[in-house]
């Protein structure tokens, strides 16, 4: 039967981390006295440390790093979609540009609404022997 592994909440991780930095008890005795074992108390001791250094102004600077990086994100798909608007509006529609530098062809395919096996499909021609054959069974 496998054993499960102990989950301690955040709550219970800071009151062993704060026990540990005040220093008045060794991590060995924190140990026995939580029940953890002494390296996962060095482990939780080192991230709380960590996070004092960012805990007083690293909250709003981080937010602030996270909506510049979904603004530059949203600035990028702006220009993508009106990129695609000013190819569509281009007067021949019907055209698929293979080379063009920034729309794949599936995406033109799709902006066109059609499938890229439309580009793709290349018609066999049809033998004279087989429209010979064709025109004797119509009749």
């Amino acid at each position: 039967m496998p054993v499960q592994r102990k989950r301690y909440s955040s709550e219970e991780k800071t009151k062993v981390a704060v026990e540990a930095m005040k220093g008045k008890k060794t991590i060995n005795e924190l140990a026995s006295e939580y029940g953890v074992h002494p390296t996962q108390i060095t482990q939780w001791k080192k991230q709380a440390l960590e996070e004092i250094n960012t805990g007083f102004s690293g909250g709003r600077e981080r937010r602030e790093r996270t909506d510049e990086a979904l603004v530059a994100s949203f600035y990028q798909e702006i220009g993508q979609l009106k990129m695609e608007m000013d190819w569509l509006k281009k007067a021949n529609r019907e055209l698929i540009e293979p080379g063009h530098p920034y729309i794949w062809i599936a995406r033109q395919c799709e902006l066109l609404e059609r499938t890229s096996f439309c580009f793709y499909y290349q018609p066999m021609p049809v033998s004279e022997e087989n429209l010979l054959l064709m025109r004797l069974l119509d009749e």
